[in-house]
């Protein structure tokens, strides 16, 4: 379904990143696996030996639109092109309002919100130029809903969706479309730290009966790059078993 595309993931060295790297990587693609340090970019890439040249990996600040830009110039040079962009990097939080600190909301902001301004930016000029491209976004169900505490989380996740919105109706013109996912509760690093029966409760108040798998999510992220969604732009997919509806 990529045969020939390029793609960068960000937050793609565990988790549903991965799943996307997988999933890209298993449909032709070559990926480009973003992280926050080389140490977790190797580890991540250790897993993926058996794609040999169609895999590298890159590790910028995805904060500063210089580093960022350069990474993606590194990556259109390896491959030939940038063609999908998944902004999956980001990070949760539990605090209540009374115990958040502006520090935590500002780590938050940045790179659930800031990063994925930056990572748009810097893709969006190199598709433009080249004449098109994909830009994915990792949103939440909470993004919709609101969550009852670490309000930080949910409010990057709002902007998400609101930006989403925005640069799918700015970058038509350059037959640039821009989606996001929103999963549910998934098996990820975060819900295997809550104790069983917290998780049992969780899935309990899910219609399908259980969490997502990550490769759910990441099969969203393959139909939306692919050319199936050809005339799908400026939507957040909910990928929740129908959790909270």
């Amino acid at each position: 379904m990529l045969k020939n595309k390029t793609a960068v993931v960000t937050g793609g060295t565990r988790g549903i990143g991965l799943a996307i790297v997988r999933k890209y990587l298993e449909n032709g693609a070559n990926v480009a696996v973003a992280g926050s340090r080389k140490e977790s970019v190797d580890k991540a890439l250790a897993q993926l030996n058996e794609y040999g040249e169609r895999v590298m990996g890159i590790w910028p600040d995805l904060c500063s639109p210089a580093a960022v830009a350069e990474a993606f110039v590194s990556v259109k040079e390896r491959f030939g092109s940038l063609d999908i962009l998944a902004n999956n990097a980001g990070i949760s939080s539990r605090t209540s309002l009374y115990d958040y600190t502006l520090e935590e909301f500002s780590t938050i902001l940045d790179l659930n919100l800031k990063a994925v301004f930056v990572c748009s930016q810097a893709a969006a000029r190199i598709m433009k130029a080249q004449g098109g491209g994909v830009i994915i976004s990792t949103s939440s169900m909470v993004g919709e809903y609101g969550q009852p505490s670490g309000c930080g989380y949910p409010a990057t996740k709002f902007a998400v969706n609101g930006m989403t919105k925005s640069l799918a109706r700015e970058l038509a013109k350059d037959n640039i479309r821009v989606n996001a996912v929103a999963p549910g509760v998934a098996k990820t690093d975060m819900l295997a730290a809550l104790p069983q029966e917290m998780i049992d409760r969780v899935s309990a108040g899910i219609p399908l009966g259980r969490p997502g798998e990550p490769v759910d999510i990441a099969n969203a992220y393959l139909y939306l790059a692919s050319d199936m969604a050809s005339y799908v732009t400026g939507i957040v997919l909910r990928v929740d078993g129908a959790a909270m509806t």
